[in-house]
């Protein structure tokens, strides 16, 4: 049973620095706004060296917060934008699989 349903909502909120888990990690925050309700996505990793319980090496870190650099880059080019504060407002169309978020994309086509 295909439990997918999509809802128009926009970015509320857009934020690099601290956040994810317990706010332990560095990245791009976003946090979408639909009728009556809001989620959030995170990207980017961990700020703490690793360790020996860690389970992710430091190249894997790295990759990880260059990655949330180029969604950063790649979403600021659709918008026309050139900081992150831009992205807020932007209109998105959130997919959800039951709950979950399942993935989103900007409605360039309102832009």
């Amino acid at each position: 049973m295909n439990t997918l349903r999509k809802e128009l909502g926009k970015i509320s909120s857009a934020r690099w620095g601290m956040g994810g888990y317990q706010d332990a990690m560095i990245g791009l925050s976003l946090d979408f706004s639909m009728k009556g309700s809001g989620v959030g996505e995170f990207y980017g990793s961990w700020t703490t060296k690793r360790d020996k319980y860690t389970k992710w090496s430091e190249e894997n870190r790295l990759i990880e917060i260059g990655k949330a650099g180029m969604k950063v880059a790649e979403l600021l080019e659709l918008i026309g934008g050139t900081d992150v504060n831009d992205l807020v407002g932007t209109p998105v169309e959130i997919t959800f699989d039951g709950n979950r978020l399942h993935s989103w994309r900007v409605l360039k086509e309102v832009l």
